[in-house]
């Protein structure tokens, strides 16, 4: 069930088309999704802070209405380990068009995943699961179910998989925790089943998932046009 604030967010988003990134995940955590600590600033003095006290390197993304894709204006910076480097990276993100603050977040490792969602015309929302990151584009292995999707489809869903042997652990890489990716994908098909009138897709991509959690790294969601 959406929040009040979720609900201001998707209509104040709408004139947009998309919802921010720091909001996206704003919607995700109030679900109970498990996102990475984060920090939206425009101050390197918060974010070198935030550094200190991570447990290991950051990520630093730029957070503008003008950037969707991020990879495509190298809007995100990974394994970010010192502040010199983080506050080279703040002064060059903040300089892109639109960009007034930059999330920073602790970086999480493990295998990439893309759970997703599209609002078919004839069939109503669809969920997707497969390979995330930048993966998802070039072996475009994914599967598909109609909503609402329980927690036990998901093996399934696996199973389809080309990359399955990923998910069940392969060459002493450890495996995903099935439990709580099927209990996250059964909380995200429920969400997108109350988001139905709002978006056109959902991409949480990547999820990065090991063997004690699946942590949504990125999030963007589409809204209906001309809603």
């Amino acid at each position: 069930m959406l929040s009040e604030s979720d609900r201001r967010i998707i209509e104040a988003s709408k004139i947009r088309g998309w919802v921010l990134e720091p909001q996206a995940k704003h919607i995700m955590a109030g679900q109970g999704f498990d996102i990475p600590n984060f920090v939206l600033t425009d101050s390197i003095e918060i974010a070198g802070k935030f550094l200190r006290n991570a447990p290991g390197p950051v990520v630093a993304k730029a957070v503008s209405e003008k950037i969707l894709h991020k990879t495509e204006f190298a809007a995100v910076v990974t394994g970010i380990s010192d502040e010199k480097s983080l506050e080279r990276e703040m002064i060059r993100l903040k300089a892109l068009e639109g960009c007034e603050q930059v999330l920073v977040e602790e970086m999480v490792k493990g295998l990439e995943i893309i759970i997703g969602a599209k609002n078919d015309f004839q069939f109503g929302p669809v969920v997707v699961l497969g390979l995330g990151g930048t993966s998802v584009e070039i072996y475009k292995d994914t599967a598909i179910r109609m909503a609402p999707v329980k927690s036990a489809d998901v093996v399934s869903m696996v199973d389809s998989l080309k990359a399955k042997r990923l998910f069940r652990g392969y060459r002493r890489a450890p495996g995903v925790n099935m439990a709580v990716l099927g209990h996250l994908v059964a909380k995200f098909s429920s969400l997108i089943m109350d988001l139905e009138e709002n978006f056109q897709s959902i991409d949480l991509n990547p999820v990065i998932c090991t063997q004690d959690r699946c942590v949504i790294a990125d999030a963007r969601i589409m809204l209906v046009k001309g809603s």
